[in-house]
């Protein structure tokens, strides 16, 4: 790694300045620019007036509707895209190509076969640029206690586990013309909304093996689903349960795993603290012993600031970050297989969807009933 880029701020450009990027991407880079860590150099968006009012709002100097032109005279070290799934890839390879890191909002992109193309244009090896994903919930002081006492095997082998996005959004919410789409918005809930949960679910599991998923229309008039669920095998035996909805009232985002020694638990919505963290032990697991696992320490929230702070540090380093690479294709490969599983009624085995394979390119692998109609006519739900 260069010296320039250990002991200076990284330039960085944002793309897409929609409520994304307005309510997580632009305080967490301000914090970090006010630490001298970062340095917002230009904000690119299609629309003109939205971007010089998102610049001009965040004292960005550079304003422009053109990427390439962007890329071209700034030479940012690292860019950030806060733009609809559908044009990630392109947008991640263009900014690969002229020398920079990207981080990329969820969902990465709507298929492997993208996502394989993104890594494709990264520089070989660690060291980077490489491109990484918004998977924030991975970062969060909680997140990193608990994964290290599972990887130490503090709490004996895991053994079953849970995992619920199960929310609620209403029929205004997808007359939204891009929502609900496999084009424009990339899924359903098992992509848009249950991914954070998903991640963090394999982050703390470690590798799965074996999936086999539901899918339904029970609601909406969507081309995607509206409710999900899966069971999941992994490569340690453990079995779990996933659940990915938007039609519950009662909103929550839970991860549950019971080990041999202890139920982990975390209950959150849309992003979590350590309070929001509960440890309760097997009989016979000595009192220190669990006084010491219920330790989290400085209490640092799951949020685009903890996992940006860990990207900037990864890149200064010369190091791979977490969701780059393989550590971000686990996740977006389970989703595929997932709804492989739902549309084909067979269980899928991780490693097998590649090249040739329809869902390789199409999360809805062009089945029927669920791949987008192009006759015109609306199909009623499933």
């Amino acid at each position: 790694m260069s010296s320039h880029r250990s002991t200076t701020p990284l330039r960085t450009a944002v793309v897409g300045t929609g409520g994304i990027a307005r309510s997580s991407h632009l305080p967490a880079l301000r914090t970090l620019a006010d630490a001298g860590e970062v340095e917002i150099v230009a904000a690119v968006d299609v629309d003109m007036d939205a971007v010089r009012a998102f610049a001009a709002g965040a004292g960005i100097p550079y304003a422009s509707t053109d990427l390439d032109a962007t890329l071209a005279e700034l030479r940012p070290d690292l860019v950030v895209l806060c733009t609809p799934p559908a044009v990630h890839r392109d947008q991640a390879v263009t900014a690969l190509k002229a020398g920079a890191w990207v981080w990329c909002e969820k969902p990465p992109c709507p298929s492997l076969a993208d996502f394989d193309a993104i890594e494709a244009a990264e520089t070989p090896g660690d060291a980077g640029p490489y491109a990484s994903i918004v998977f924030q919930h991975r970062f969060g002081s909680g997140a990193r206690h608990v994964r290290r006492l599972l990887r130490e095997g503090a709490f004996g082998r895991p053994l079953v586990a849970h995992c619920q996005t199960t929310w609620y959004r209403d029929a205004a919410y997808y007359s939204v013309p891009w929502r609900g789409r496999w084009a424009t918005e990339g899924g359903g809930p098992a992509m848009g909304h249950g991914i954070h949960q998903t991640d963090l679910l394999l982050d703390l599991m470690g590798p799965w093996s074996e999936v086999r998923g539901m899918a339904a229309r029970l609601v909406h008039g969507v081309e995607t689903e509206d409710v999900s669920t899966a069971q999941v095998r992994f490569a340690s035996g453990a079995v779990a349960t996933v659940v990915n909805s938007v039609l519950s009232p009662d909103e929550v985002s839970r991860i549950r795993i019971d080990c041999e020694l202890a139920t982990i638990e975390l209950t959150n919505l849309y992003g979590y603290r350590n309070a929001d963290w509960r440890i309760t032990p097997a009989p016979g697991v000595p009192e220190e012993t669990v006084a010491a696992w219920r330790d989290f320490g400085t209490d640092e929230p799951s949020s685009h600031l903890a996992q940006l702070r860990a990207l900037v540090a990864d890149i200064r380093a010369g190091r791979r970050h977490a969701t780059s690479g393989a550590g971000g294709r686990q996740t977006l490969e389970f989703i595929t297989a997932l709804y492989k599983s739902a549309f084909t009624d067979t269980p899928v085995r991780a490693g097998e969807i590649g090249p040739g394979d329809p869902y390789y390119t199409e999360l809805h692998g062009g089945a029927q009933g669920w791949a987008p109609d192009t006759t015109g006519k609306e199909e009623a739900p499933a």
